[in-house]
């Protein structure tokens, strides 16, 4: 009789995370792996890397795999270009190491651009299946798209600029499923922060985070960019959802993007990233949609949050020193009801929530309502600008109160004149509060647009949903 050959062994079923880094390693040594990196995204603070090539007298491997963004450093309005000489020596040193470089640069001048993990997507640089770093923790957001992104350091910045890959140590695997309908007036922020609260900032850490369930499946792409963004406030090295046809119909036509055929083809090979239904995961985490509200923080760190119809907790338990702490540099007293908390400012922005969904939520609650504190609204990229601009939404924030400025990073980070004053309290859409992050001693409450909109029109911290009935 003859030897009959063996039947294939059958591959192990895989996670979106496995398929991709299967696809992207090149070697492993030393308990790392060498991966491909596909896209790379630099802005002002690149610079480091483009040195380190420059010092080597080296070149770009792959420059056209290479992006340019005017973000951190972007002034929102024309005096405070004036007033910050050195931000804008910032953003034409980038605008130099681009076109020395040969990268395509979107810069101050380009009606593209905007904070990165806002332009990108809708440039259609962002696709399923890449792997794509950039100089920001926040690069998790293109995780949203099946994409493998996550922050590098400046030294990595200048590896990946001079050999197109990286050194990589595999993550564990975090699958977040959420089911459930959503109530009105609760969305993604809202989730990621209940999601924070719920397993800590350091829940997730060395974990590759899946969000997956009905709900997550339910939410525009928007919204999949708000939960991935917010990935790395657990401590997740990134965030991913499976490309599905809500992510397909956002990409189509996008200008980066595959055309015809060709996007066709992309889309039955993106089909196939989705995770397989006997993987394993090293960690399961699930929440009821129907048990998430509005939420905003308390604290210093995303986890140190609570539902809007809440109270200041009373410190206990192992983090009990970092809760007084916190309450102490917030100026809050525990058992304090959260909508007692007078707010001073409002800022709507940063790249968790900055699209037109989330300017049209906030629009929402303040169409035909004054604010009663001073707030800032910039929109993550001149696109959304400009449609915001055509929707008549800038009209709303004008009319209520609110400065209306153009894109950039701004408040967020406290750039050029953005900032909060000392001892100031800002209902912000940003993803960090940490100490003195939007000004010195500033204190920041993270919160939806709806939220933050609701806050600036009763001068406290403030249910949105009763603001939003009947307008949505």
């Amino acid at each position: 009789m003859r030897n009959m050959p063996m039947p294939a062994t059958p591959p192990m079923p895989a996670t979106l995370m496995d398929k991709i880094w299967r696809a992207h390693a090149i070697l492993e040594r030393d308990g790392r792996t060498l991966i491909a990196i596909d896209r790379h995204f630099v802005h002002e603070g690149s610079h480091h890397g483009f040195a380190q090539v420059r010092a080597r007298g080296a070149q770009l491997l792959r420059p056209e795999l290479t992006y340019g963004f005017a973000d951190h450093y972007a002034p929102t309005r024309p005096e405070s270009a004036a007033g910050a000489p050195e931000a804008m020596d910032m953003v034409r040193r980038l605008a130099a190491n681009t076109a020395e470089y040969g990268v395509e640069y979107f810069g101050l001048a380009d009606p593209r651009r905007g904070i990165v993990h806002v332009a990108a997507p809708e440039l259609g640089l962002t696709l399923p299946g890449l792997t794509i770093v950039c100089g920001d923790s926040h690069t998790s957001t293109h995780g949203a798209f099946g994409a493998y992104a996550f922050g590098i350091g400046a030294s990595e910045v200048a590896h990946v600029m001079l050999t197109q890959t990286l050194w990589q140590k595999r993550p564990k695997r975090m699958r977040v499923t959420v089911e459930g309908a959503l109530f009105a007036g609760v969305g993604a922020k809202d989730i990621a922060l209940a999601i924070i609260a719920k397993i800590g900032a350091d829940g997730a850490q060395g974990h590759a985070l899946e969000y997956a369930g009905a709900t997550v499946r339910g939410l525009d792409m928007a919204g999949r960019m708000t939960l991935c963004n917010l990935s790395v406030e657990s401590g997740a090295r990134l965030g991913l959802i499976a490309p599905d046809e809500t992510c397909f119909a956002y990409l189509k036509n996008r200008p980066f993007a595959p055309t015809g055929a060709l996007f066709e083809r992309a889309v039955a090979e993106w089909r196939m990233l989705a995770t397989d239904a006997d993987a394993v995961f090293d960690k399961e985490i699930a929440l009821d949609a129907r048990e998430i509200a509005p939420v905003v923080t308390w604290g210093v760190t995303p986890d140190q949050s609570a539902p809007i119809n809440g109270v200041v907790p009373v410190p206990e338990g192992p983090k009990s020193d970092a809760m007084r702490d916190a309450q102490a540099y917030m100026g809050l007293t525990p058992g304090q009801t959260l909508t007692d908390i007078a707010i001073d400012r409002v800022f709507i922005g940063s790249c968790t929530n900055s699209r037109i969904e989330d300017l049209r939520m906030a629009a929402a609650v303040l169409s035909g309502r004054r604010a009663v504190v001073p707030g800032l609204v910039s929109p993550g990229s001149m696109a959304v600008k400009q449609q915001a601009e055509q929707e008549g939404l800038d009209a709303i924030f004008i009319a209520a109160g609110l400065d209306w400025v153009d894109a950039g990073c701004s408040m967020c980070v406290g750039m050029n004149g953005d900032l909060l004053k000392p001892g100031e309290r800002c209902a912000s859409t940003t993803n960090r509060n940490f100490k003195g992050r939007q000004g010195p001693n500033g204190r920041t409450h993270l919160m939806s647009p709806a939220m933050a909109a609701a806050a600036a029109v009763t001068g406290r911290l403030t249910d949105a949903r009763p603001l939003l009935k009947g307008r949505l």
